[in-house]
């Protein structure tokens, strides 16, 4: 029989307003500040998250929501980000069978974001997107939150204060194919996919960068 904890999700939902919709990087940036947020400081939430992280299966599902939908996302449990053009709210960790209603209700397939501007100029930690693997920008916010994750848990404890008092910032940026390729090969923190959606399993979609993380 399965561990009912390797059953749960974390929920992430994106404010994306017709006539204001986010740029992409700024929503993958915002995702991965959201999951940061609830490792570094869990609050009431914390036996939720460890059930969730226990077994390794840090399973992230975004959805989007407009208007009203948004308001009614603001009432349930979870903590907002706003980081530039983007909102995100990221939610307690839930059974994958045990959506509340307003979240359930949220579309899920099809996200996509486009940069009218290029980012601003990165600084560290950076998540490496693969530029071979083409994903919406649902599924790209999904596989940055498992990158700030994997450096969260790669990073000591004096790399984790230095990232809090820094805001718990990050830079998404995709890499050209032989940075890429060349990234993923250094030991760095690298996200496979399980394969759920999109792309096959075990795709290379995310490399997390910074000094202070070890490589080979």
């Amino acid at each position: 029989m399965n561990d009912e904890r390797e059953l749960m999700v974390l929920p992430l939902v994106v404010r994306l307003e017709r006539a204001t919709p986010p740029e992409r990087a700024d929503a993958l940036e915002a995702a991965a500040m959201a999951v940061l947020s609830l490792l570094d400081d869990p609050g009431e939430w914390q036996e939720e998250l460890l059930a969730w992280q226990s077994t390794g299966k840090i399973r992230k599902v975004v959805r989007r929501a407009r208007g009203a939908e948004w308001r009614r996302v603001l009432d349930l449990p979870g903590r907002t980000i706003e980081h530039r053009t983007a909102e995100m709210r990221v939610h307690p960790p839930i059974p994958l069978d045990g959506w509340p209603k307003d979240l359930s209700r949220l579309q899920v397939s099809g996200t996509d974001l486009t940069d009218a501007e290029p980012p601003p100029p990165a600084g560290p930690p950076v998540l490496w997107e693969n530029p071979a693997l083409g994903m919406t920008a649902g599924k790209a916010m999904a596989q940055a939150g498992h990158a700030a994750q994997l450096a969260w848990w790669a990073s000591d404890e004096q790399a984790r204060k230095n990232w809090r008092e820094a805001g718990l910032t990050v830079a998404v940026r995709t890499a050209a194919k032989d940075r890429f390729a060349e990234l993923s090969d250094s030991g760095l923190p690298v996200v496979r996919d399980a394969g759920f959606t999109e792309i096959e399993p075990g795709s290379c979609t995310f490399v997390a960068e910074a000094p202070w993380l070890p490589r080979r």
